[in-house]
């Protein structure tokens, strides 16, 4: 069946896709076609705004209806970023739990090299090195092997995201600067934390015996 209908406007879709459909069509055109119809949206302008009085005159219209809910603009916003919310949440937890990983992974790797340089961090000590400033070093080893990994993991992941949100299409690619920055933060942290352990050991070595170390 041919529709004959008149187009009111055209509209470029905001990024991240729309509610609405490629054809939108008023709602007595659409209940002549379709014998049972059932709308997903339907979107009211009330000239006064949002009012307690305009709301409790569309919750009295809408109990006969109870699957259907009254939302304003901004609560169809929140609606909508929830479940984006929900997915953001996971792989936080899940970026979380590398975190952890990675953490022992960092402490296993001083304590191993620790162990590998007894006889040169006793020679440094021999010449005058302090235990403050074996510290510092271990921890700077630290930091800098957190770092690169970050600088390696950062835009691997930004390079996979672009490709993902290419593949699905309609989800805008957009660079999150500012969470990136508590990132590389967030590393620098782990970092320090991480050398925390081995930092106290290499600065506790014995001298003598770290030089007949072998």
């Amino acid at each position: 069946e041919t529709l004959a209908l008149r187009v009111d406007a055209i509209f470029d879709p905001p990024r991240g896709g729309s509610p609405l459909g490629q054809v939108t069509l008023a709602a007595r055109a659409f209940d002549a076609v379709y014998a049972n119809p059932q709308n997903i949206y339907a979107l009211v302008d009330v000239p006064t705004g949002v009012t307690a009085r305009t709301t409790a005159a569309l919750e009295a219209a809408l109990v006969r209806f109870p699957d259907a809910k009254i939302q304003t603009e901004q609560e169809f916003i929140a609606n909508q970023q929830r479940g984006l919310d929900v997915l953001l949440n996971l792989l936080y937890i899940l970026l979380g739990l590398s975190i952890i990983v990675s953490l022992f992974g960092i402490v296993n790797t001083l304590v191993l090299t620790v162990f590998e340089r007894t006889r040169e961090i006793g020679m440094l000590r021999a010449v005058g090195m302090t235990r403050r400033q074996t510290r510092r070093m271990i921890r700077h080893e630290a930091v800098v092997t957190a770092l690169i990994g970050a600088s390696l993991g950062i835009p691997f992941g930004t390079a996979l995201a672009a490709l993902f949100g290419r593949a699905i299409g309609g989800v805008p690619f957009v660079m999150p600067w500012r969470t990136i920055g508590v990132f590389v933060i967030a590393a620098i942290v782990v970092g320090l934390i991480a050398a925390i352990f081995p930092a106290r050991r290499a600065s506790r070595l014995n001298v003598l015996e770290a030089l007949q170390y072998e």
